[in-house]
């Protein structure tokens, strides 16, 4: 059923004071983590096993640029030298940032 959102609202008096009461009954509520928590957690038994991934992610091999590359000024790229466009006043500039 669509809705018409311009239409005037009629307000009754009773609706508010009704509803100020029965907020006030309903006391306190928990939200956010509080209530998403259970009673047997803990905030300390969350383990991550974070130190055992710490050694794999974390190898990597730089290899400096090479003699057939460049960096482009533009996008920070390195690329081929068969996609250098141009050299400007700031240094190597790639086909696709010239464009």
């Amino acid at each position: 059923m669509a809705a018409d959102y311009d239409a005037p609202r009629h307000a009754n008096e009773d609706d508010g004071k009704e509803s100020i009461e029965a907020f006030k009954d309903q006391g306190t509520q928990k939200v956010g983590l509080v209530a998403d928590l259970d009673d047997g957690d803990a905030a300390g038994g969350f383990e991550l096993d974070a130190p055992d991934l710490l050694d794999d992610a974390l190898d990597v091999v730089v290899v400096p640029i090479q003699e057939h590359e460049f960096t482009c000024v533009e996008c920070f790229l390195v690329r081929p030298r068969f996609q250098l466009d141009h050299q400007s006043a700031l240094g190597s500039v790639c086909f696709e940032c010239a464009a």
